[in-house]
């Protein structure tokens, strides 16, 4: 299960009504994320990557245990993955949100769309977080040494942001963030390394930091190379193609500095041989 991604622009305004909520973008805010999009070709790769990321768990778990991919934001929508599902026979489904850390508002929506749109007479069981499994740690940390960190760049790993609120009321997403950098970075053999976050919402409230951007800015003066390492998510998307690619490098730039990130798990085959010892976990 993931987030969802528009399969062109016109779809931008439904698309975001759906992030929303149900309440309607305005213009100016349409306009940015169409801008945003075309910027990494028009589209993001999100769709394509989790459905090769399936079909890469299902050639490791053979042909009678189905795997299907479902999103909260758009199509194919979670509720229309179980309803293929239960209509093939299925009376039990193992949920993976494809976010490492667990969150109230992130992958605790996933795990709600699928409770609310669960077909009778099936099952559902989830994964609520995989932050510290030693096969995602590895796959992270094999991402990182092909990387080749040079010793006068500064490792930063990154996550989505969320607001403060919630982790005021309880969240564990950013101690669970914490302890995956911490995990990785011991894999790798790194002793100093920062934490920023990344991809705040558009609202007035205040969300956690440091920001990225805030982070190369208060860094730049010592710092004149950063190696980013976005250890919240699994597949290139706009999070990683643009808020990173695009908008942290030229914050970078405006600093004099440069920044380039570590490649993205997508279908990194230790990635997938997580995800199929989490299902066979629950078998």
């Amino acid at each position: 299960m993931a987030h969802g991604t528009p399969s062109s622009l016109d779809e931008m305004p439904e698309y975001l009504r759906l992030v929303r909520g149900g309440r309607p973008p305005s213009d100016a805010l349409v306009a940015e994320m169409r801008a945003n999009y075309a910027a990494i070709g028009g589209r993001s790769p999100l769709t394509d990557i989790s459905e090769a990321q399936a079909a890469a768990l299902r050639a490791r778990l053979g042909a009678d245990i189905p795997v299907a991919v479902g999103m909260r934001n758009w199509r194919p929508f979670i509720g229309e993955a179980l309803a293929a599902l239960a209509a093939a026979g299925v009376t039990r489904v193992i949920g993976i949100p494809m976010a490492p850390q667990f969150s109230t508002l992130s992958v605790q929506k996933y795990i709600d769309a699928a409770a609310q749109a669960l077909p009778d007479g099936v099952q559902f069981e989830a994964i609520e977080s995989f932050h510290t499994h030693p096969l995602l740690l590895d796959a992270f940390a094999e991402r990182v040494r092909a990387a080749q960190p040079k010793p006068e760049e500064l490792v930063v790993f990154t996550a989505h942001s969320l607001p403060v609120r919630a982790i005021e009321s309880g969240d564990r997403y950013a101690d669970e963030v914490a302890e995956t950098a911490h995990g990785v970075a011991q894999r790798v053999g790194i002793t100093h390394y920062d934490r920023a976050f990344q991809s705040a919402g558009r609202t007035p409230e205040p969300w956690i930091g440091p920001p990225l951007a805030q982070l190369i800015d208060d860094r730049s003066v010592t710092i004149r190379r950063f190696l980013i390492v976005p250890i919240g998510f699994v597949c290139d998307h706009t999070e990683i193609l643009f808020d990173i690619d695009i908008q942290a490098a030229q914050t970078a730039r405006e600093f004099s500095t440069s920044l380039r990130r570590t490649e993205s798990l997508n279908t990194s085959p230790l990635f997938i041989a997580m995800l199929e010892d989490l299902v066979r976990s629950k078998l």
